[in-house]
Parts: C-alpha cells; structure tokens; sequence
C-alpha cells in the first residue's frame, strides 16, 4: 500500500452537538432546536471541494516519504554495510532491518511531541489550513531534497531525511482529515436528513445511520479515488524509471529512487494546490477562558482522559486500537524491509509490486463499501473482517521464522502479499476511524479523537522500538523474529474487539453519559449565572461541576 494511516478525522461540534462544524455564535444558546447538526448556508459542501479534498489525497499517496524514500534510505545502508550486514547507529551494531525500525521509531517519537504541540490547530481556531499549507512546503522540500542523497557514503544524511520525511508526511495527514467531517455533515444529504429528524419524519437510529453511511462513503471514496490516481502516477513512474536506466548499474539504481521520489514530490505539490484554493475555511472550535493553543492540546487530552473511564466500550476500543494499531504499522514496515531485502532494491521490482498492491487496495475499498451499502452490514462487521486479514498476515510472516520455504522469503510471496494487504486489510484505514466515531459520545468528538490520535502515534512508536530489539537480541539477527509478537499482538486486540466489544452497548453509554452530563449542566447554569464562575461559560464546567 503507498499509504498509511491518513491521521484522524477530528470531528466537529465540540461542546455543541448542534452544529455542523461551524464556530458557535456569541448568542446562540444550549437550547437551541435538537436537530444533531446545523449548517450555515456558506459552508454548505460543494462537488468541486469535495473533489478538491480527494485531489490532495492523491498527491500525499505516500509514494514519496512513505514508500519510495524507505527503500531509498534501506538500500544506501545495505550497501554501506556490505558483505558484514551490520552498521554501527544509535552506539549499537545493528542490521539493516533494525536500523530502519529505530528510525520508525525515533520519527514517530518525535511527532507525539509535535502533535502535542501543534495538534490543537486542527480543532480549534482558524489556523488549520494554512498549517496544512506549511507542513506540506515543508514535505515538498524533503521530497526534493532526496535529489542529492544517492550514493552509499550519504547514508547518514539519508537517514535524517527518512527521519524528518516521515515525520512530514505524517503530520499532514491530521490537519487533511480534519476538514473530513466539516465536509461530510454540510453536504446536501445529510442536511436534508437533519431537516427530516427536526420534523420528526425519521428516527434518531436512521439519521445516525446516514450519518454514518455518508462519512463512510467519502472517507472510502478518498481511499479508492486516491488508489485509482496512484495507479496512472505508478505507470508514469515506470517510464521514468526506464528513462533512468535503472536496471544499468548499481549507480543507476540508486539514482532512480531519488529521482522518482522528486517525481512523485513534484505531483504532489500540483495535485495539493486545488485543496488549498477551493477548501471553504470553516471556523473550528473557540478556545476555552485563560487557554493558550499549546496548552488547550494538553487540556483536552486529560478531558479526553476523565471522560473515557465512564465509557467502558469507548475505553475497550482505545485499548484495542492501541494494540492493533501497534501490530499493523510495525508488520507492514517489517514486511517493506523484507521485501526491499529479498527483490535486492530493485526499483523497477518494487514499482510493479506497488501498482498490483494499490489496484487491489482499489478494488478491497470499494468491495468493502459495495458489499456493506448491498447487505446493510454494520461498520462492526467490516471491521471484523478486516481484523481476521491483519491476523494471516502476521500468521504467514511467523511461519517464516522457522522455515525459508514460506513466510516472506521469496519474490512470488510479495506479488500474493501486495494482493492479500491491499483486498483485506487496507479497509483498515478507513473503518478503524469510522469505529472511533462510532464510540464517541456526540459533541465530544474532538476530545476522543485527539486521545485516538496520541494512543495511534504512542503505538506506532513502540513497535518498532521492539520489534528492532527482538532483532538486535535473536542469535543470527534473523529479521522475521518480529512477528512472534506482532502475531501475539494482533491475536490478543482481535479477543478484546470481536468478542467484547458492543456498539449498541456503547450508544447506550454515551446516551447516558450526555444525560448525566446535561443534568449537572442544567443545575450549574444558575450558579455559574451568578458567578460562581465569573466569565466563564458553561461550556467550561465538565460533568462533575469542576472546572476544566
């Protein structure tokens, strides 16, 4: 797959469950009509945004800072290595393999700090858009930047740029998604359910599941749409790599992968200008009385934190997430390492593996959606069967330890496995946010998905920092040792998510969070009317009457 995990979709209405994502005016008050979302006029989402909006995705695939810089940055340091197999890094003599997942790790180290630091932009403010505009210039340069980092005595130079890369293209992919749900609740659909709901023509129960069905249709529509696009850059890629020579020379080679990197960096920046011109800036949340934005992002990680403890199927999921979310990041960037081992860097190899894996990501995304629309299946089920495909994953790599005849040894094991991953467990991206919402209490959004968000970067920083150990500590560095505990891994989450997590129990508990919630509310107003709480909203008092 060209890309991971696009970040979390921080939803909108924080504190006002009757607002589509629009910054709640100074006289609007909390009785406002029960309608779950309201939409201004100006902000109602239109074809060319919307396609705006799937333009950058296809321009941040991946195929820069996630895929081809990786393999880049791998090959620079098997040929520094040599015959020996081992350089010195971090005060350690490690493989090759060990090398790249400690780089994993540091990077995604790094960006739990930036997103504590900078995260709150994505909820609050108006900031978001031009932060997205920055981090992508940023990107931009890193991707260009790998035009002069081609020859083996670079490899260090090559490490920080996969490094900072990483971290580039990571922290994009928050600041995109989180206009997803602005997008989604201010299209004309939904609107015209919300008008139904008011008039009482639908159920609660049916307006939550368009609900629902419209923010999984466009988050898997910018999965299959971005896939789609991908493959057409792919095919241009392979004629670029032909007029490289790449098959030439070592030299060559290596040229090649610094080359279509700038390339792909080069698509990107066009595909992204769209974005930026056509996006309608929809104001996110105020921030809180006597709050900075840095210290908002701390503030409503520890509300994160309190309110979560009384949500036991919310909680299940985080913990689950948590552990699945570790075992899926770190195995595909165990199985990348094998791969770029057993095909030998071959770039042209490497390109034709990533057009089968991204036409099968296209046809697993859609499939997934068609068949849920065609069977009316619930978010639940699909997610489910995706567990049970990241489960054979680790399954088939963990066979690999005791055998050379399968488990990840041989180049037809990458054409089955681009196939596998793309049909069965690339839905993972799509429908592990989808299943964050749906145990999100409404109008507690972005509280939860920011707890998602730290939880996802914390696990994607554990893994590889194990998984390198495991290898570092096996008798002959044998690289597919990992997957004992990636297996354990994916085993353990599967038992906790399939088997006791319940989303009509969860929807329960939310609704009696809000109602205990709305009492204290209601019996604070006057207090804080009188001031109690001098200039402070009641927004600003949590369910217990205590400041936050």
């Amino acid at each position: 797959m060209a890309s991971n995990d696009p970040g979390f979709a921080v939803m909108p209405m924080a504190e006002d469950p009757t607002k589509g994502g629009i910054e709640k005016d100074s006289d609007v008050s909390d009785e406002l009509p029960v309608a779950p979302d309201q939409f201004d006029p100006k902000y109602e989402t239109s074809r060319w945004e919307i396609w705006a909006y799937y333009s950058y995705y296809i321009g941040n695939n991946g195929l820069t800072l996630f895929n081809f810089a990786p393999t880049a940055f791998q090959n620079l340091l098997s040929q520094a290595a040599g015959d020996a197999g081992t350089l010195q890094f971090a005060g350690v003599n490690r493989t090759i393999n060990s090398i790249v997942l400690v780089c994993n790790g540091i990077s995604f180290a790094i960006q739990i700090v930036l997103f504590l630091v900078i995260g709150s932009y994505a909820d609050f403010g108006r900031a978001r858009p031009n932060i997205l505009i920055v981090l992508s210039i940023f990107a931009f340069a890193i991707g260009f930047g790998w035009m002069g980092v081609h020859t083996a005595n670079k490899w260090h130079i090559a490490a920080g740029l996969y490094i900072v890369g990483l971290i580039a293209y990571q922290t994009t992919l928050p600041f995109w998604t989180a206009a997803f749900p602005g997008l989604a609740r201010n299209t004309t659909q939904l609107r015209a359910k919300a008008e139904e709901y008011t008039a009482g023509k639908i159920s609660r129960d049916d307006y939550d599941y368009a609900d629902t069905l419209q923010r999984s249709r466009l988050s898997n529509m910018a999965f299959y749409i971005q896939s789609v696009g991908e493959i057409f850059i792919l095919a241009v890629i392979v004629g670029v790599l032909f007029g490289v020579n790449v098959n030439a020379s070592e030299a060559n080679n290596n040229y090649g992968l610094s080359v279509i990197i700038a390339f792909a960096t080069g698509v990107w920046l066009l595909l992204a200008l769209p974005w930026f011109i056509l996006e309608k800036r929809r104001p996110g949340q105020p921030l809180p009385p006597n709050m900075n934005i840095v210290m908002v992002g701390f503030w409503q990680l520890y509300r994160a934190l309190t309110h979560i403890w009384r949500l036991k199927q919310s909680l299940l999921y985080l913990i689950g997430y948590f552990l699945l979310g570790d075992s899926l990041n770190t195995t595909v960037t165990v199985i990348a390492t094998l791969q770029n081992t057993v095909v030998e860097y071959d770039t042209l190899t490497l390109t034709y593996l990533l057009l089968v894996g991204i036409a099968a990501q296209a046809v697993g995304i859609y499939s997934f959606w068609w068949i849920q629309q065609r069977y009316q299946l619930s978010t639940k089920t699909m997610f489910n069967a995706v567990i049970i495909g990241i489960i054979l994953l680790d399954g088939w790599g963990m066979i690999g330890i005791w055998t050379q005849n399968f488990g990840f040894h041989h180049v037809w094991e990458f054409w089955v496995y681009q196939t596998f991953y793309g049909l069965f467990v690339c839905p993972w991206y799509s429908y592990s946010q989808i299943m964050i919402s749906e145990v999100t209490p409404r109008g507690k959004e972005f509280l939860f998905f920011s707890l998602f968000s730290i939880i996802g970067k914390t696990s994607s920083f554990i893994g590889p920092l194990v998984s390198s150990a495991i290898i570092d500590a096996s008798p002959h560095g044998n690289n597919s040792t990992p997957f004992y505990f990636l297996f354990a891994l994916s085993i353990l989450s599967a038992g906790l998510l399939v088997a006791f997590l319940d989303l009509k129990k969860s929807r329960v508990e939310q609704a009696q969070f809000l109602a205990d919630e709305e009492l204290v509310r209601e019996r604070r107003k006057s207090e804080a009317g009188v001031g109690k709480y001098p200039g402070v909203s009641i927004d600003d008092i949590d369910f217990r009457g205590q400041m936050t």
